[in-house]
């Protein structure tokens, strides 16, 4: 039981870090109808200015982390006015290609700023462990399942009580309607890539502790969040946070008690979840079914 009880909190935590970059994957799907491939190397270079800043510049952890956000949102924004944008009115795949196009230059542009090395990205939670009942759960699981609920809270209410997240979420269902009543759909469309982006900065910011740095750090981690993001539903933030926990813990608990399993078949695991989800239920545990008249 007391096993059991840590692989819970463990699989919360790496959940909580799913669920924070499918909620991302869901704010650009919802605005644009495609899914931005470049997500997870976006997150990757936010990272590596956290990194900059606290290592080679010698700045405390918590003032570096709030400026990377704000040029993380700086850098969405200005990635969706400058390159999606122009294409965004065009087909679904072209807007698509320009995201593997994203992918690959932010790439290229990291290995050529920072090299290829792995780095090492200090936790600004302590790495000991609590007892809780007989069961140790490490402080820094705890921190990073704090600040994931944390950010979905204060998202939330930005944008149920605030006017201009009550203007993107309009911008976002429907922009046609949303233009007639004065709402500057290209521009708050353009905050929702900032956020989205904040929201992947914090994804790695997270991540990096745990599986160290370097160019490829996300790749493995936006296959999960897109696997929490089916499985929640591709329009659902809530379904983006609660499938990337529900992924976080089922994963763990399975690569624990399903020997054949272990760490080396996550991955395979999380593509048979994206699978069986297309199949059984499209729309996923909290999304809608999209009804076309002919």
């Amino acid at each position: 039981m007391t096993n059991f009880l840590q692989q819970v909190v463990s699989g919360l935590a790496s959940g909580g870090i799913y669920g924070a970059l499918a909620l991302a994957l869901v704010l650009i799907h919802r605005a644009t109808g495609v899914i931005n491939f470049a997500q997870g190397e976006m997150a990757t270079f936010s990272t590596y200015i956290l990194w900059t800043l606290t290592q080679n510049h010698g700045w405390p952890y918590w003032p570096a982390l709030a400026v990377t956000l704000a040029i993380s949102f700086a850098g969405g924004f200005g990635v969706h006015q400058l390159v999606v944008r122009p294409v965004e009115r065009g087909s679904v795949l072209r807007v698509v290609i320009v995201t593997i196009g994203l992918l690959l230059l932010i790439n290229g542009a990291m290995t050529w700023i920072w090299s290829g090395e792995v780095r090492s990205v200090h936790s600004p939670f302590p790495t000991r462990t609590i007892d809780m009942g007989g069961v140790a759960i490490s402080i820094q699981d705890l921190g990073t399942i704090g600040v994931s609920i944390g950010v979905v809270i204060l998202l939330g209410l930005f944008f149920r009580f605030t006017k201009v997240g009550l203007a993107l979420r309009a911008a976002a269902t429907n922009p046609a309607e949303a233009r007639l009543v004065g709402v500057r759909v290209p521009l708050l469309l353009g905050v929702g890539w900032g956020l989205a982006t904040m929201l992947g900065a914090i994804a790695g910011a997270l991540t990096a502790p745990t599986v160290f740095l370097d160019p490829n750090m996300m790749q493995a981690v936006l296959i999960y969040a897109f696997a929490a993001a089916v499985l929640g539903g591709i329009d659902s933030p809530v379904g983006a946070v609660v499938g990337g926990l529900l992924l976080g813990v089922g994963l763990n608990l399975l690569g624990t008690y399903v020997n054949f399993v272990g760490a080396d078949l996550r991955l395979p695991a999380a593509l048979s979840v994206i699978l069986a989800v297309l199949l059984f239920r499209p729309a996923g545990l909290f999304g809608h079914r999209v009804v076309k008249r002919v």
